[in-house]
């Protein structure tokens, strides 16, 4: 019943997807299912308001930084990724975005390009609470049992998480995902890839993410990544996060 089920679904992606290539879309029909990423954090195709103001996350991230990362920086993968699926013939009433990024290698660099900045950056903006002054922003519940059971404490996931995001070379992400076989696991990925994607190395739903790219904090912190990267922890959603750890 199981296999018919997944037969169906994706047979009635098959026509959305049947304008690209013929290959192309039995590709598509006749690959295996990836994880599911259903829940309340299910991003679409369009950029979303924000739900707190460019001021709120400050000190932490300034109001101008704020303001040009979305309405610039984020603003812009939206607009060509809508362009790149008018392009490409992806009918986005008709397929989900994280299926599209689990099929990215079959698109152009564009497409590739601006789908992952685009759900980066409304996944990044969802990841964050406005900054209440608190010494320790930490998890609690579920969340913190699954971060003590995987890395040991929650100061060796801080751990983890910051290197990774400090050693990512150039421009990328940092992410805490949980993995096809239910760990959670911390690494990052360069420019706008993402866990989601199916040529990216690191795989697995995200659960967390930090944007390193320069645009998100050269402003305030110039080239002081490590202090924007210890900074960032006073204003992270961790209600959001666990939610997606449950849904995933």
């Amino acid at each position: 019943m199981k296999s018919r089920r997944t037969f169906i679904k994706a047979a009635g992606l098959f026509s959305a997807w049947s304008a690209v290539t013929p290959a192309l879309a039995e590709s598509f029909l006749t690959a295996p299912p990836r994880m599911s990423v259903m829940g309340p954090q299910e991003i679409g195709f369009t950029q979303l308001p924000l739900s707190y103001s460019y001021n709120s996350l400050e000190p932490v991230i300034d109001a101008l930084t704020m303001e040009i990362h979305y309405t610039k920086h984020a603003a812009g993968y939206a607009k060509n990724l809508g362009d790149a699926c008018m392009a490409e013939k992806v009918d986005m009433t008709q397929v989900k975005l994280s299926e599209l990024l689990g099929r990215i290698s079959m698109f152009s660099v564009k497409m590739r390009n601006n789908a992952g900045g685009h759900y980066n950056h409304e996944f990044f903006w969802r990841s964050l609470t406005p900054f209440n002054n608190r010494n320790l922003n930490a998890p609690t519940g579920e969340m913190l049992e699954a971060i003590r059971t995987h890395f040991g404490s929650f100061e060796n996931f801080q751990a983890q998480f910051s290197d990774a995001a400090k050693n990512r070379f150039g421009s990328g992400w940092a992410w805490l995902i949980k993995t096809a076989d239910g760990k959670l696991k911390v690494g990052s990925t360069p420019n706008q890839d993402n866990p989601l994607m199916d040529l990216s190395e690191l795989k697995g739903i995200p659960l967390l993410g930090l944007d390193v790219w320069e645009h998100a904090y050269y402003l305030k912190y110039q080239n002081k990544r490590p202090d924007y990267i210890a900074a960032c922890w006073s204003l992270i959603n961790w209600e959001i996060v666990e939610r997606r750890f449950k849904n995933a």
